[in-house]
């Protein structure tokens, strides 16, 4: 994605500050945003270390489709109170996003 690693932060430095996030934006992700790791047991990523952006107050996440990710395992994040789909390509939605904004 030509993102410079300096700014690029790990897990266990971005996890806690969630909570305190108004608006997470999640391009493209799905397992490595997935709540059944830390809230279903018997999922098959059980486990697995993922961003709690469901933490955040808002989630908007921007993906082609409502299906599961490489795991195969369905989201829950994605049925959140607190998440937003916005479904399309990614690209182009986030170009017309940055049009809106600097408009």
């Amino acid at each position: 994605a030509g993102v410079p690693y300096d700014i690029v932060e790990e897990l266990e430095e971005i996890n806690d500050d969630f909570a305190d996030t108004d608006v997470t934006l999640v391009i493209g992700a799905n397992d490595t945003v997935n709540s059944a790791a830390e809230d279903d047991p018997n999922s098959e990523i059980a486990g697995m270390p993922v961003m709690k952006v469901w933490n955040s107050k808002q989630v908007i996440i921007m993906k082609r489709s409502l299906a599961a990710g490489y795991a195969g395992v369905d989201n829950p994040v994605f049925l959140k109170d607190n998440t937003d789909m916005l479904l399309g390509d990614a690209k182009d939605t986030c170009e017309k996003l940055a049009a809106g904004v600097k408009a």
